[in-house]
């Protein structure tokens, strides 16, 4: 049995984004699959910590090539996500502790879904309006629209 299983409710019609999520969705599994069989999991950590940390790189690209305002709350779940999986590495490695390395993988099960469905949703909505290409990295100018504001993954413009 997997902790997190691809469905459709994860797919946000963006088609590198939506790899993305398959790929994380199989490296949590991953993770999972190899605690329960007592091997070592490093590697399958940290492939997960690796994907992470590309996987939000591309958000992050995407973000700033469509003037989302680099302080929003989107990314600062990507930081503290990566903060949590380096801690996870760090008791792993320094102290021989894999007991956050058991928990990680739960918590991405539940963290992923909801920070797709809200989050990367509204980062995908925002691409489409403002005319960006992911593949190109272009914005296409749309006639008489006017330049994008800079947008917020949170509503009220702040993280509070």
């Amino acid at each position: 049995m997997s902790l997190l299983a691809w469905s459709e409710s994860l797919v946000l019609n963006q088609p590198r984004l939506d790899q993305t999520h398959h790929e994380m969705v199989d490296l949590i599994n991953g993770l999972d699959a190899a605690l329960a069989a007592k091997v070592d999991a490093m590697p399958a950590f940290l492939a997960l910590l690796e994907h992470t940390e590309a996987h939000f790189a591309l958000e992050e690209g995407w973000m700033a090539a469509t003037g989302f305002e680099p302080q929003n709350c989107h990314s600062s779940q990507h930081k503290m996500v990566l903060n949590v999986l380096h801690e996870v590495r760090r008791y792993a490695v320094e102290l021989n502790d894999l007991e956050p390395m058991h928990i990680i993988g739960k918590e991405l099960a539940q963290w992923l879904p909801a920070h797709a469905e809200m989050m990367d949703a509204a980062l995908v909505f925002h691409m489409s309006q403002v005319g960006y290409d992911p593949t190109t990295g272009q914005i296409a100018p749309r006639p008489g629209q006017a330049q994008a504001e800079a947008s917020h993954a949170c509503s009220g413009g702040s993280c509070g």
